[in-house]
């Protein structure tokens, strides 16, 4: 029976505890997409977790959606990272970039007027996430197989850079249909070549972008983010388990270290049968409380939890889930704000609120 603060082994790499930072996009970088002091400041008073996953973090100019987001494809950025992931080792905490192509899921104003790129020229439903004037996104451009060939060198290239500023591992974002997400899931893959059609053919370029951070990093330093439930950025398969059971085997027989599964529990809920076919590490992580964490664990459902937006609001989150103490509110109005405002000032439980 695992409780929320015993060590877990995650493949070549061990954590303090079983809580996760989530991802979580925060917009905090400035326009050069360089991390900053501020950043660090952040992620060390989240440092209470035993394991911190970046924001997602993208491989090249042309793979942003959004503005302000952190880069990794410079030696600029990479060296920019290196102070931030010290100030998390220095409270014993592990830290996994994750690597990130949006796709179709941005806008030609993000791109110096390039179209998005995607499978298949399918344009999804719904706005251009922060920009203004509000606008519906474009049909995006199918993608040449040269070209995919190029962005799998690019999130090779991340990988390499994640190494040098010195993060224990990497994690693709293969989820909430963005680029990975949309060539797994047949709605948004259209393609009748060899990376379309057939589920294997779905899943080459997923396996392909792990089969090179394996190169990099080792299988043990490198895991997958999914979204079994497709409920963002207009996505759908037409068989779930089986797609998604599928990645979990191949992702098995390459002996990945661990799945980021982001799926709230209800009673259509594939995670557990995804959970039984893939032999790694298995973090949970949507919409969990106190009480609902702590029973994954007991019930070895997960070997990890993860909280996002909890984890916004309350930097000494452990100690909250641990003495059941109630959460800071969160304010949605200052998740993308600037600067250090609903980002560092969130208050930590009072030392006589501990001791009561």
């Amino acid at each position: 029976m695992a409780e929320l603060n015993s060590p877990l082994k995650i493949g070549d790499f061990e954590i303090k505890n079983r809580l996760v930072m989530a991802p979580l996009t925060r917009a905090r970088s400035g326009e050069t997409r360089v991390p900053n002091q501020l950043m660090q400041e952040y992620y060390a008073q989240r440092a209470n977790a035993g394991l911190i996953l970046t924001e997602a973090t993208v491989i090249a100019p042309k793979a942003v959606g959004y503005a302000e987001t952190p880069g990794l494809w410079s030696e600029q950025q990479a060296q920019a990272w290196q102070p931030i992931i010290e100030a998390v080792h220095a409270q014993g905490s592990k830290m996994v970039v994750q690597l990130w192509h949006v796709g179709r899921i941005s806008d030609p104003e993000l791109l110096d007027g390039d179209t998005p790129v995607a499978p298949s020229a399918i344009q999804p439903a719904g706005h251009v996430s922060l920009l203004r004037p509000k606008r519906p996104y474009v049909t995006p451009r199918a993608l040449s197989i040269e070209e995919i060939q190029e962005i799998v060198a690019q999130y090779k290239h991340a990988a390499e850079l994640a190494k040098v500023a010195g993060f224990d591992g990497v994690e693709l974002h293969a989820a909430n249909g963005y680029l990975i997400d949309q060539f797994l899931q047949s709605t948004t893959n259209h393609r009748d070549d060899e990376y379309g059609g057939s589920l294997e053919n779905r899943a080459r370029l997923l396996l392909q972008v792990v089969d090179a951070f394996i190169e990099v990093w080792g299988a043990g330093r490198v895991g997958v983010h999914i979204a079994p439930r497709a409920d963002s950025h207009d996505m759908g398969d037409a068989n779930p388990l089986e797609t998604f059971g599928y990645v979990m085997q191949q992702l098995s027989q390459r002996q990945i270290a661990f799945v980021f599964s982001r799926e709230y529990q209800a009673e259509d809920s594939i995670s557990l049968q995804l959970r039984q076919q893939f032999t790694g590490a298995w973090i949970a992580n949507e919409n969990l409380t106190t009480e609902s964490a702590k029973q994954l664990l007991v019930s070895g459902e997960a070997d990890a939890v993860s909280f996002g937006k909890a984890y916004i609001a309350n930097p000494d989150l452990l100690t909250r889930l641990e003495k059941n103490l109630p959460f800071n509110e969160l304010n949605p109005e200052t998740i993308y704000a600037k600067g250090a405002l609903g980002y560092t000032d969130y208050p930590a439980l009072a030392e006589h609120t501990l001791e009561a």
